[in-house]
């Protein structure tokens, strides 16, 4: 009997929530695991509300509320799901650069004009500089977890942090992979604030990477004219579901499993899920950073990964990403979708459970 066989013969899944750090206080370790969530504490360039760098933390104590059967995927737990302890240094880190950032922010509110200040070029480079290195960071610890063969779910944190981890994913998918992605913001401002990777910009910067071949966005609501522009100019290869025409079409008539099914046929065999928390309505997500009002209902967007999975594409990876860090509420809801990509993600990867 292996490590891992032993301690799914000895764990009861219908008992107590164990404490004991992991997520859902599962009884795995890192070696045993077939999914690993990496805790991402970063939030420096968040345009409104700050606390997602509590994210992860919210998370993992919100895990232990979960109850563990999944109608989706029976056993799902026998996976295996680690989530390795949040580096404090990410977290202090991130504390430091977002009071500079928000100094930079009310000096721009005020009308001053980073092209014609020292002091706030200065700021931008440092946050810049900072923001750099925390994505060098996610790649080499991604591209180290997708070697050993483990699965890899982000956790953040805002928007900004799974960049590092869609390079590792274009570097053992050369052959291209699209991405599902679940949000209230396109995410496609170029340099948004003068932050290289601000939240707003991430997949204006994915995009930069061939292997990306499609990008469907679902539920945008809170955009803007560049982005549009954007959209409309890239030849087919962003399509977005904006929440205004889906909830209309719903009115006349349409059924939301017919408007998944086209959403769904815009992707290609292997995705990657994008999933920004205020994509849901915020009464899930109060505490999430930039709030807007509309959006899902959870069971939509579970309905929308469940039937891809079952339509024989392969999730390969995938980030949550802007849940709040201060409301029990909302790590209670971020875990609850966390639980549900990592089961979703290892059935379509066929892992045994």
């Amino acid at each position: 009997m292996t490590q891992k066989e032993y301690k799914i013969a000895n764990f009861d899944p219908n008992g107590i929530c164990l404490d004991n750090g992991n997520f859902a206080g599962l009884p795995f370790e890192e070696d045993d695991a077939d999914i690993i969530l990496l805790p991402i504490p970063w939030e420096v360039t968040v345009s409104y509300n700050a606390g997602t760098a509590g994210g992860p933390e919210n998370v993992r104590e919100g895990s232990l509320q979960l109850d563990l059967y999944d109608a989706d995927v029976a056993d799902a737990w026998k996976m295996g799901i680690f989530m390795r302890e949040t580096d404090q240094k990410w977290a202090e880190k991130s504390e430091d650069m977002r009071e500079l950032a928000e100094e930079y922010l009310g000096l721009l509110e005020k009308g001053e004009d980073p092209k014609e200040s020292e002091f706030l070029l200065k700021i931008a480079a440092k946050i810049n500089f900072a923001t750099d290195d925390m994505v060098r960071w996610v790649h080499g610890e991604t591209k180290h977890l997708l070697k050993k063969g483990k699965l890899v779910g982000l956790v953040g944190g805002d928007h900004s942090t799974p960049l590092g981890y869609l390079k590792a994913l274009t570097e053992l998918h050369p052959d291209g992979f699209g991405v599902l992605q679940i949000d209230a913001h396109c995410d496609l401002r170029d340099t948004y604030e003068g932050f290289n990777h601000s939240h707003a910009s991430i997949y204006f910067n994915a995009l930069k990477m061939s292997e990306i071949s499609h990008l469907t966005q679902v539920g945008i609501r809170d955009y803007c004219e560049d982005e549009l522009r954007l959209i409309n100019k890239s030849k087919g290869r962003i399509t977005t579901f904006f929440d205004q025409d889906l909830k209309e079409q719903q009115y006349n008539g349409r059924t939301w499993n017919s408007l998944c099914e086209e959403i769904i046929d815009t992707l290609p065999q292997k995705v990657y899920v994008s999933f920004d928390i205020d994509g849901l309505d915020p009464k899930l997500c109060p505490d999430t950073g930039t709030p807007v009002a509309g959006g899902f209902e959870l069971q939509e967007v579970f309905y929308l990964i469940k039937k891809m999975v079952h339509s024989g594409r392969t999730i390969i990876g995938f980030d949550l990403s802007e849940v709040g860090g201060e409301f029990e509420w909302d790590g209670n809801v971020g875990a609850r979708v966390c639980y549900k990509l990592c089961n979703m993600m290892g059935k379509s990867q066929g892992l045994k459970v």
